[in-house]
């Protein structure tokens, strides 16, 4: 999930699996996989950068994990 915001400035949770994709229109509209579209203040890149950030969240404890070596008993 990633936290937006509107164009008339109010807070926003999307998720973020479900995006199919973005535009600048001038605005930035978010197109979800169901149609609905989102217009939002925060630039494209800043969705991006969001999604990407979000989503490392989910997986670098995965991977720290995998990463350490285990310990036989």
């Amino acid at each position: 999930m990633i936290h937006v915001t509107r164009i008339n400035q109010e807070p926003l949770v999307l998720n973020s699996d479900l995006i199919e994709h973005i535009e600048a229109t001038p605005d930035t509209v978010i197109t979800m996989t169901n149609g609905q579209k989102m217009v939002v203040a925060d630039s494209p890149q800043a969705v991006i950068d969001k999604v990407v950030q979000f989503r490392r969240s989910i997986h670098l404890p995965a991977w720290a994990d995998l990463a350490q070596p285990r310990m036989e008993q």
